[in-house]
């Protein structure tokens, strides 16, 4: 696969009701022919989430972006741009970080979250000197990630529902 320059082009999700910060590394190649976060239709990312939360699973795009505000959820991603090879987030370099100060300066955002080891990295690496909020690791929702069980990711990620 061949390395190619992605410029993030997604609007982060968040109100001025926003509570909790989740952050990916950059949208994969199915999320960006979708047009939305975690776009893949094997991505646990929104029925571990919504399941956490109690609610149904939000189908549509409109579904996703309702339930994200009414539950004081942000939804972004660390980078604004990358060279990556398709979604291989162990192949990303020349990383640009977004500036998390549009959102933190808008909202009252009690913990940010990363979504996958890399999202965790980056995030230390370029937006925690600039934020002095230090996130909280999450394991990813891709469906690469195959070691971890639904029943795994959902206890991982009920430690949002403290926050929210």
């Amino acid at each position: 696969m061949e390395t190619q320059h992605i410029i993030h082009n997604f609007e982060p999700i968040y109100n001025e009701h926003s509570k909790i910060l989740m952050l990916g590394t950059m949208p994969s190649p199915k999320s960006r022919e979708v047009g939305f976060y975690y776009g893949h239709p094997r991505n646990r990312f929104w029925k571990v989430v919504s399941d956490v939360c109690g609610e149904a699973y939000p189908e549509t795009r409109e579904d996703k972006i309702t339930f994200a505000l009414r539950n004081g959820i942000a939804v972004w991603d660390v980078l604004a741009g990358c060279d990556i090879k398709g979604a291989d987030d162990s192949s990303i370099r020349n990383p640009q970080p977004n500036d998390m100060s549009r959102i933190l300066e808008c909202a009252d955002i009690k913990a940010i979250f990363t979504t996958g080891t890399k999202a965790f990295q980056l995030y230390r690496m370029f937006c925690y000197p600039k934020t002095g909020i230090m996130a909280i690791g999450l394991p990813s929702t891709s469906p690469a990630n195959c070691r971890m069980s639904y029943e795994q990711l959902f206890e991982a990620y009920s430690e949002i529902k403290k926050y929210m």
